[in-house]
């Protein structure tokens, strides 16, 4: 087949920086068996193509983006015809994708993997903030042949709009990120705990930052490894020294996934506080080498629970140290999470999402 892949960004020439990587895992895929196209709307400011682990990236640029990606697809499109044209995120990576299609009489696909169809005022995020939005994503979502999300949250929410949708999550590459059991913990060690996310709004830091006054005060002895790009200048470090943790956190900014996966393989527990998740695939990078998790109930973390992680209501610092304490407490109890954590992050993993992504194709190019 001849895919248009259309994403936001994520696809650097470097394929470590300025990636994403359960992106590059499927173009890897995709392409070893099919001919990938990549139009990325705003990874670089000026337009540019090159070679991406087999696939070409036409990167669009800041000028006329929209516009500009309809016209890419069809010029690319009159070279050799597309079978689909499959977006990751709705958003304006649907919108051209669904555009395009209609414009060549071809299938899209829409993959929902982020805030496409959430509204959360208080901290002004989501695709469903204003009216704009609102229309934008159902004019999207209902003109695609197929949409697809990456959870069981996600598909009802899409659901609650009257659209039905496939479950494809985005899985870990276990070439690049190779799995390991869980292992146990030694008799008392200090307990070596993980969050990975960038610092900002939707992955609500604050609460987990109370949530670790809680777990001190509960007389929990740990370490906290922080992993991600600061975009709140500062703000959670400040906090962090207000509440006294500063001693007990190391901030390391953005690190790429070499660097990440020993970090994560050397932790006892994932944390997680977000407000909104389509994911994470955090989630599945700490299953994959043997590291359980407690957040809150969203996206992937809610089709886990109770089995595979433990998951308390978004902002509720208590339950979220409750939760923590009581697996640091009980290592029978955490190595058990862990080994179910492990399994459906093996089944999640690059080769199936990629597999699940091809049937569709399939089913959408086969229709009239």
């Amino acid at each position: 087949m001849r895919i248009a892949l259309v994403v936001p960004g994520g696809v650097d020439p470097s394929a470590e920086y300025r990636v994403i990587p359960v992106l590059l895992a499927l173009i890897r895929r995709l392409a070893s068996r099919h001919d990938v196209q990549v139009f990325a709307l705003a990874q670089q400011p000026q337009p540019a193509r090159w070679e991406l682990l087999g696939a070409q990236v036409h990167n669009i640029g800041a000028r006329a983006t929209r516009l500009g990606a309809v016209r890419a697809i069809r010029a690319a499109h009159r070279g050799r015809a597309f079978d689909i044209i499959h977006a990751i995120w709705s958003g304006s990576p649907g919108l051209v994708a669904v555009a395009a299609a209609r414009l060549l009489g071809l299938p899209s696909l829409v993959h929902v993997a982020g805030g496409e169809l959430v509204a959360l005022p208080a901290i002004a995020y989501g695709g469903r903030l204003t009216w704009r939005g609102r229309l934008r994503e159902a004019a999207v979502l209902r003109a695609a042949s197929g949409v697809s999300a990456a959870s069981g949250p996600m598909l009802a929410a899409l659901a609650a709009l009257g659209l039905e949708a496939r479950l494809v999550p985005l899985g870990v590459d276990l070439q690049c990120w190779p799995s390991r059991r869980p292992l146990p913990r030694a008799p008392g060690a200090r307990a070596r705990l993980i969050h990975v996310a960038s610092l900002n709004r939707v992955k609500d830091q604050p609460t987990l930052l109370r949530a670790l006054v809680a777990l001190r005060e509960a007389g929990a002895d740990f370490e906290l490894h922080v992993v991600g790009a600061d975009t709140l200048g500062g703000e959670i470090q400040a906090l962090a020294r207000r509440l006294g943790l500063a001693g007990a956190i190391t901030f390391h900014g953005f690190v790429p996934q070499r660097q990440l996966r020993p970090l994560m393989a050397a932790s006892d527990l994932l944390l997680m506080s977000s407000l909104h998740e389509a994911g994470p695939v955090v989630l599945q990078e700490a299953g994959a080498v043997g590291v359980p998790a407690v957040g809150t109930a969203v996206g992937r973390f809610a089709d886990w629970a109770p089995q595979a992680a433990r998951v308390v209501p978004p902002g509720d610092a208590a339950a979220l140290a409750a939760e923590a304490a009581a697996l640091l407490r009980d290592e029978p109890l955490r190595l058990r999470l862990a080994e179910a954590a492990y399994a459906r992050a093996l089944d999640e993993n690059a080769d199936r999402t990629a597999h699940d992504f091809e049937a569709l194709y399939a089913r959408l190019a086969a229709r009239p």
